[in-house]
């Protein structure tokens, strides 16, 4: 019989597949029902948004498509050219259905931009705090606890108000108020690799800091960073809707979900509810479906911490 190597991920003799970290991984993941529908919901969330100029019948930013005779129409109305407004039209006569697609472009587009800066300065400052210790750690975790004990919206909120609105102002407005938690989450992972033995030796051995941080450190820390980037992402999203509600997020040239929230929040009370509920909702399953998502990645990478 024919030995078997050990970094095969498939048995040459018997034709079974040998249990390899990706497919427990995946095994374990798929085990709820929940979470797999979720991601399911996430991954068609995120193809909408991403064909969106294909999917919608409109431009709802194009000045040359919007009629203003087609202003505050109910789902299922006909347009003065015979097209039928699936969703309704809001205030300025804009197609809800195309709107919300170029609204979730804009709030993933936000939320991953932010969430990928503000990890990268998160995690280079939370390194930096756990591996030099001492005064370095001391003056790094004094600023983190400095900016947590602000809430994320207040400190995006100070900012914009002196940046003014705009998609790059928000982005770096979303990774002031987003990073420490990227860094205090790293600074405790990568203390408990510091200690360990592993990490003396390389010490001992001579290798170089980059090489200690970057080689061996860094990988461990991984399984708990996944968790926080689907959470904070979210939480980017949210906090995207919110500044925009308030009129001090995205312009009412840009198309955003929060805008469009705002837009029909007056039409409320005359019965014109659709106008902010089919947008509240596109907003609600997009960041509940990531939550859901990352709930399940905390249970199958940390089961102690499974429910």
């Amino acid at each position: 019989m024919t030995a078997i190597s050990e970094n095969h991920p498939i048995e040459a003799t018997g034709g079974e597949r040998v249990d390899t970290p990706f497919r427990r991984f995946a095994a374990e993941f798929f085990e709820s029902k929940v979470a797999t529908g979720a991601l399911i919901l996430l991954v068609v969330i995120v193809l909408a948004a991403l064909f969106a100029p294909l999917l919608s019948p409109q431009n709802p930013y194009d000045l040359a498509q919007v009629s203003i005779l087609d202003s505050r129409l109910p789902p299922g109305e006909k347009s003065m050219d015979g097209y039928t407004f699936l969703l309704g039209t809001d205030g300025a006569g804009r197609d809800l259905y195309s709107a919300i697609l170029h609204g979730l472009r804009i709030s993933l587009s936000v939320g991953v931009m932010s969430g990928i800066i503000a990890l990268l300065v998160g995690m280079a400052v939370g390194l930096a705090a756990a591996y030099w210790g001492g005064r370095v750690e001391t003056v790094i975790m004094r600023i983190v606890d400095l900016q947590l004990s602000f809430p994320a919206v207040l400190v995006a909120l100070i900012l914009l108000t002196l940046l003014g609105k705009g998609i790059e102002n928000i982005i770096l407005a979303l990774v002031v108020a987003q990073w420490a938690y990227y860094a205090r989450t790293v600074r405790g992972s990568a203390l408990v690799e510091r200690r360990k033995e592993y990490v003396e030796a390389a010490t001992c051995l001579g290798l170089s800091h980059n090489r200690i941080v970057f080689r061996h450190i860094l990988p461990n820390c991984l399984a708990p960073l996944i968790v926080v980037v689907t959470v904070q992402t979210a939480h980017a999203i949210a906090l995207e809707a919110t500044l925009s509600f308030l009129g001090v997020g995205l312009p009412q040239t840009e198309p955003s979900l929060g805008l469009l929230i705002s837009n029909g929040f007056e039409y409320m009370m005359s019965g014109r509810y659709w106008i902010s509920f089919f947008p509240g909702i596109a907003l609600l399953l997009t960041i509940v479906s990531i939550n859901l998502v990352g709930d399940q990645l905390r249970d199958v990478l940390n089961p102690r911490l499974k429910r």
